[in-house]
């Protein structure tokens, strides 16, 4: 058996079985402990396993990730997500409360902070659903009406949840970025964004250089000294000047 057969092999077992155990695997499909180790390293990083101490488990069906756009959307800048969502996951500690909203690289960040002993606010049903397949975190969804394209609550219900809570940090997404803050296009997402902020002693925005320079429908909210953002490029030096007037900070991959 070839690596490459190997591979999909395993990737095929995972999809049908959900998890696996080392043993297992290297039993069924031949190969060391250290090669199948690699295998699920490979297909972690490809955003299809996530490697727990002595196996894997299946992150997402073929079925559940056609089910939302913004999974689909995950595929764009795949490695410049993930370097973002390993800074802003570096960033949870134990025990801690997070909110977390709905958006391809806050998806990414959630599959790194599974194994993590975590309370988790969120408005997104994927990251819901991810929480409660694997993983150690205590996930509180809110009420709300559903957006379905992106699978997450919004609206009256959504807001009046995040007014209840407190959250030691919050971990937005947003569609745009410029001198001004931070955008997005739906203004039920924008309120319940608000809301979040609101709710978190302090905010992680986990932006990919793609939305640099791009306005949307509303802005979210202007830069604040609470905020952190975390992106793959260096911004215009007039988004620069706006975060560190604010007293925010600036965090880059590279």
């Amino acid at each position: 058996m070839t690596n490459q057969q190997r591979t999909d092999s395993i990737e095929h077992y995972l999809r049908e079985h959900k998890y696996a155990d080392l043993h297992t695997l290297a039993s069924r499909f031949g190969g060391s402990l250290s090669t199948v180790r690699r295998v699920l390293d490979s297909l972690e990083t490809r955003g299809i396993a996530r490697r727990h101490h002595g196996g894997a488990s299946l992150i997402e069906t073929d079925a559940f990730a056609q089910e939302y756009d913004f999974i689909a959307r995950n595929q764009r800048h795949p490695d410049e997500k993930f370097a973002i969502a390993r800074l802003v996951a570096d960033q949870v500690q134990p025990g801690m409360t997070v909110i977390l909203d709905g958006g391809s690289t806050t998806y990414a960040v959630a599959r790194l902070l599974a194994d993590k002993h975590l309370q988790v606010i969120t408005n997104s049903l994927p990251i819901a659903s991810l929480f409660g397949e694997i993983g150690s975190v205590e996930t509180i969804v809110t009420g709300g009406s559903i957006y379905s394209r992106l699978g997450v609550l919004v609206g009256p219900l959504c807001e009046q949840s995040f007014e209840q809570t407190h959250a030691d940090l919050a971990i937005l997404g947003g569609a745009g970025i410029t001198e001004n803050g931070i955008w997005n296009h739906n203004a039920l997402i924008v309120a319940a964004q608000r809301k979040m902020i609101g709710a978190a002693e302090r905010t992680i925005f986990a932006l990919d250089k793609s939305k640099f320079g791009r306005k949307a429908l509303s802005l979210t909210t202007p830069f604040d000294a609470r905020f952190t953002i975390v992106t793959d490029t260096r911004p215009t030096p007039s988004v620069i000047r706006s975060i560190n007037t604010a007293g925010a900070k600036l965090t880059l991959t590279r």
